[in-house]
This record gives C-alpha cells, structure tokens and sequence, in this order.
C-alpha cells in the first residue's frame, strides 16, 4: 500500500497549480522575485555548510592518518570571523529584501496607472464573498470579473469573524475583521481566470469560502455590467440581511443593483455582523456530518 501511494503521488500533484509561483499580475511576480531571491541567499550559507559538513566528515574520518589530531585546540579568532561574518552577512541581504519590499509591496499603496483604478468593496460572511462594485451599482457573490490590465483598488471588511482575502496568482494575502477597512492594490497583466479563496478559517463552511476572479477585455467587461444591471435582484438593507445568514454558496449569481451605502453601513455596524461559527452545534445544511 505505501509504496502504491509513493507512486501514484507525482501523478496526483501534477494537477496541482503552482499558484504563487506562477503569478499573473505585477504584484504576484515582485513576490515571487522576492522568494526566489530570498531562497537564493539562504542557499548561499545552506549549501557550502552541508559541502562542509560531509567534507569534515570524510576528511576527519577514523582511517585517515594525515588528518591532524589537535586535542589542546580550543579557538582561533580567523575561524570566529567566518563563522559569524557569513550568517550576518546573510540576514542584513535578507533584512535589505524583505525592508525594500515591504515597502515597494504595501497592500494600500496605489498601482502605477494611467486611467484611474477600479473599485471593488469586498466583504466577507459567512461563508461566502460579497463584491460590490459601488462605481458601477451592482454587486456579485463569489465571482469577481475585472478588466485585464487595469489597477483594482480593493476596500475589504469582514461581516463576521476575520478572514483572510487571497488571490494566490494575483499576490497579496489581506485580513479583513469586522468594524473596520482594509486596503489592497491588484492588477492582472492578461486575462484570464484566476482561483481566490478564503486563507483563514472561519468555521464549517470554510473549505467551500472560494471564488473566481475573470480578467477580461475592456469591451467585455463594459458587457458584463451591462448584462449584470439587466436581471437578477436588488442589494440593499434587507437583501443583504438574508445574504448574510450562515450557508455555503457554490452558484455565483450577481445583483442588478446596490445601495451605494452598503459597504459603509456594514463596516459602522449599521448593518449588525453576522453571529459567527456556532460551537458545537453544526448546521446540517453547511457541513453534513454525523454526531457521535
């Protein structure tokens, strides 16, 4: 049985995507040059110090004669330098990395562009994601369409626990907590559709807490908005009401409308917060399970 499992294990990871190392946005890849450079360095140390290690081992091994034998040794300050020299050498490149890209990578500092960013409000229940595109008056649930090529400036909160907003193709993982918003800056260089997903758990829908973000075309974005306002039903107080009760949503559906306060609303606590993961008693509607 395990050596069944050793062999059909490559097959089964190579339906596996190699998201963050694959990005598809400007942020994804600073973050993938980042880790890449990061591996780089420590690789530096990591390398030469298991070359050591079985060079000292085959070197100092019992049989060999012309290996000197100093038993009265107990320092020499060359070796002291080389020993902490590299290692701190090591975590000011390391320190040098992660300060500047810190800073170049901050979630809520703007994207260079030249048309002005697309705004997306974002709130996350339980357990689904609320998109509200307050420009535009209409919302989606658990798919986001935007345009290739185009800044997307995220306002994200939470309607109930914290959860954690990711687009792993697209980079930047960001916390969203209730009462309060948090800023994120995102671009998809080309089109195409990309897997986003809750990165935080948040009780027994969790697992299902994922969407599809669609990078299109300008005219087909300008479309799909236009299709969006022509059905389906409003999102105001009470809509959202219903919507923020506890369920798992696998078909995404869109509002034609949106109260352009909405967003503001549920981050003041207007709009109370969702109640949370119920210990103890779970949703047979959620999660099907059987209680001992």
């Amino acid at each position: 049985m395990a050596r069944c499992a050793a062999l059909l294990a490559p097959i089964v990871l190579t339906a596996c995507q190699p998201a963050v190392l694959d990005p598809q946005g400007e942020v994804g890849i600073a973050e993938k040059t980042i880790l890449i450079d990061s591996l780089a360095i420590m690789l530096a140390i990591v390398v030469p110090t298991i070359v050591a290690t079985f060079a000292f081992a085959w070197w100092f091994r019992a049989s060999n004669t012309r290996a000197n034998h100093l038993p009265n040794w107990e320092y020499s300050g060359r070796i002291e330098l080389i020993v902490w020299s590299i290692p701190l050498l090591v975590i000011m490149l390391l320190g040098g990395v992660a300060w500047i890209g810190s800073h170049d990578l901050d979630p809520a500092k703007p994207l260079t562009s030249n048309a002005p960013p697309l705004e997306v409000q974002v709130v996350a229940l339980d357990w689904k994601w609320l998109f509200i595109y307050p420009g535009q008056r209409i919302a989606s649930v658990n798919h986001l369409v935007v345009p290739a090529g185009t800044a997307i400036h995220f306002s994200l909160t939470s309607a109930s626990v914290m959860n954690a907003f990711f687009v792993p193709r697209l980079g930047s993982m960001i916390f969203t907590m209730t009462g309060m918003t948090t800023q994120l800056n995102l671009r998809a260089n080309a089109p195409g559709t990309f897997r986003g997903l809750s990165s935080h758990f948040s009780g027994d829908g969790f697992s299902d807490m994922h969407f599809d973000v669609q990078a299109v075309s300008a005219q087909r974005f300008a479309a799909w908005i236009d299709a969006t306002r022509s059905m389906g039903p409003s999102l105001d107080a009470k809509s959202y009401a219903a919507l923020a009760r506890q369920s798992v949503i696998t078909t995404p559906f869109t509002f034609r409308a949106a109260d352009p306060d909405l967003f503001q609303q549920i981050v003041t606590r207007q709009l109370p917060p969702g109640p949370g993961p119920q210990t103890g008693r779970p949703n047979a509607s959620v999660s099907p399970r059987t209680e001992n």
